[in-house]
């Protein structure tokens, strides 16, 4: 689960997308020297829904990678190649990134379990969490460096900022409060008090 939950809280993506995500749509390398260069990325171009799609247009994206993810990914892909090894004929080759012992699809109740396993390690209330925390985190985190909201829809496959700020409402606070912050600082905080 750590690349797992590396991934997810540093890029945002649904879990229905990370459990369909194959490695021939991770580039752990990019290309630093092309025109124009090209970060390590992920592209979230499928999903467990029927029929593959994503749950809208706007879902289909290509995410640069953070070099935590990058590192949680090599390091995944390693042990999942040790594991592959060990279980010799047993494998299906399905080319996913998170996948069982024996390289099938995970399934939602698969991700439920072992995240709440890691959450109960970690000390919380493991019936209280789920993997979907994890998005919740990363858009909170993204609002609160000043990330716009524009951008946090897009970043999460939002068809538009309407939904962002439903979904998200209470994530999304700081950015919300960044209105009072920009007129104390043009008109200053210590006028508030005047009474005359």
């Amino acid at each position: 689960m750590h690349a797992y939950i590396v991934v997810s809280l540093v890029t945002g993506p649904r879990t229905e997308e990370l459990r369909a995500l194959t490695w021939s749509h991770v580039d752990l390398e990019g290309n630093a020297r092309g025109v124009p260069p090209t970060p390590p990325s992920i592209q979230l171009w499928r999903s467990v829904r029927a029929g593959g799609e994503t749950r809208t247009k706007r879902s289909r994206r290509t995410l640069a990678l953070p070099a935590l993810c990058v590192d949680a990914l090599r390091g995944h892909r390693h042990r999942q190649l040790a594991q592959r090894i060990r279980m010799g004929k047993r494998w299906v080759d399905n080319d996913l990134v998170f996948a069982t012992q024996y390289g099938t699809e995970l399934d939602a109740a698969n991700v439920r379990r072992a995240f709440r396993t890691v959450a109960a390690a970690a000390g919380l209330e493991a019936s209280q969490w789920t993997p979907r925390e994890l998005r919740h985190s990363f858009v909170s985190l993204l609002s609160s460096s000043g990330v716009p909201i524009e951008e946090i829809a897009h970043l999460v496959g939002h068809a538009s900022t309407n939904v962002t700020e439903k979904v998200y409402r209470k994530e999304l606070r700081p950015v919300l409060s960044s209105g009072a912050t920009a007129m104390d600082a043009l008109f200053g905080a210590h006028q508030a008090g005047r009474s005359d």
